[in-house]
């Protein structure tokens, strides 16, 4: 018996890359979870933490407005892989309030440089 799907996203979702900041998400305990994909409604996020649906979690997630700290309601999560040693969870998150995301292209970030060298400490030499 078919059964017809329904879309029930409420924004555009995109896959960040691994170099964006968007590819991770760190629970406010600490814990840091995987964008599967995410957009300005809710994430896919993926990670050893167990996320139980119905309950509410805050995440650090960084949006255009730098890194902001984002309540949501878990909707599902599941057991996505069992390996020896670890089982990885894979859940969905529904943001409370929307979050301006936006993509962040790696060579619009600050280029880090080597400090000069008068700048980098010098250690502290013997007395003879």
């Amino acid at each position: 018996m078919p059964t017809e799907h329904t879309d029930r996203r409420h924004g555009n979702r995109w896959v960040p890359s691994a170099t964006d900041p968007l590819s991770r998400v760190r629970l406010r305990l600490g814990r840091e979870l995987s964008v599967i994909d995410v957009s300005t409604s809710g994430a896919l996020v993926q990670g050893t933490t167990r996320l139980l649906p119905g309950t509410h979690v805050d995440v650090h997630v960084t949006a255009s407005q730098g890194r902001v700290l984002a309540r949501a309601r878990v909707v599902r999560c599941v057991v996505w892989a069992v390996a020896a040693d670890v089982v990885q969870y894979r859940g969905a998150l529904a943001f409370n309030t929307p979050v301006e995301l936006q993509p962040i292209d790696p060579a619009t970030l600050p280029t880090l440089t080597d400090p000069p060298a008068a700048a980098i400490p010098q250690p502290l030499q013997e007395r003879a």
